[in-house]
């Protein structure tokens, strides 16, 4: 990675915008990917600013595509707060659920912000981890059981799988593929587990990508430095092709096994390591 600010160029905020849209929803690791592409199409780091901001942009999908489950949600938990009735509701106990599960990761990314933007960005751990977690994603996909949907979740779930999240903050990890494993550990059905992925990635991403808007715009010393207009432009590339990703990901699961994404994680991994090994890629 090159130790000096550059000034990124509309194709590499296009193609990085399209990296982001296309791989935040896979269990794949967006932050992961826009590391590899970054260094190995361009010769240095997008920088961690840039991913979460952009992060915005898949968000801001999620929004919009699961915005009636998101407005039930938030009226159901209003009015299970107000009356003591309804709080068995699933409206209402997701909202806990969503809130409990963000704590973990918000309180690890308070904690560990300096890491996350540096060394943890290093291309070999990156590469490690997305070998290391596929046959975590692997073992899920072998042992759960997959017999609970979404209406049985209950608090343990939330937690464990909100701590699951809380992995993503290493790249290579995944947020999708942390949540989704932890859900088929617990017994969930695949689509009941991406569903609430989704949800309870919502207010993280949205508070990373808000938190570090200002750093994007501030130089740092080293990789990308992107305009407002790259800026915007890759956010709504990102929120564009993470709709699509959506809508793909919720009817593929619930047709084919989450070893398609393993292979996949695997080969990237290795692959890698070869490169970086054969001193093609530099890993920081």
């Amino acid at each position: 990675m090159s130790d000096t600010t550059e000034a990124m160029t509309w194709l590499q905020s296009v193609v990085l915008g399209t990296v982001q849209g296309a791989t935040e929803f896979l269990p794949i690791s967006s932050s992961g990917h826009l590391r590899i592409v970054s260094e190995l199409a361009f010769g240095t780091d997008a920088g961690a600013s840039f991913t979460a901001v952009t992060q915005l942009g898949t968000e801001l999908a999620v929004l919009v595509f699961f915005a009636g489950d998101i407005k039930r949600i938030i009226t159901g938990w209003l009015r299970g707060l107000r009356h003591r009735d309804r709080r068995q509701d699933l409206d209402y106990r997701m909202g806990w659920y969503v809130i409990i599960g963000t704590i973990p990761v918000g309180v690890l990314g308070l904690f560990f912000a300096d890491q996350i933007r540096t060394g943890a960005r290093n291309l070999w751990l990156v590469a490690t981890m997305l070998i290391v977690f596929a046959l975590v994603i692997a073992l899920a996909e072998r042992i759960g059981s997959q017999r609970r949907r979404i209406e049985q979740m209950n608090l343990r779930d939330g937690l464990v799988m909100g701590s699951a999240q809380a992995l993503a903050l290493i790249p290579g990890v995944s947020r999708s593929g942390g949540t989704i494993s932890a859900g088929l550990f617990l017994g969930l059905d695949r689509e009941s587990a991406a569903r609430y992925s989704f949800l309870l990635a919502i207010p993280a991403v949205l508070a990373s990508g808000l938190f570090s808007l200002p750093d994007a715009f501030t130089p740092d010393g080293s990789g990308l430095q992107a305009s407002g207009a790259q800026l915007t432009v890759a956010t709504v590339i990102a929120f564009a092709v993470g709709y699509a990703t959506i809508a793909w990901l919720l009817r593929f699961v619930v047709n084919h096994s989450m070893y398609w994404f393993v292979g996949y994680r695997i080969v990237l991994g290795a692959v890698v390591l070869g490169l970086l090994a054969g001193g093609v890629l530099s890993a920081t």
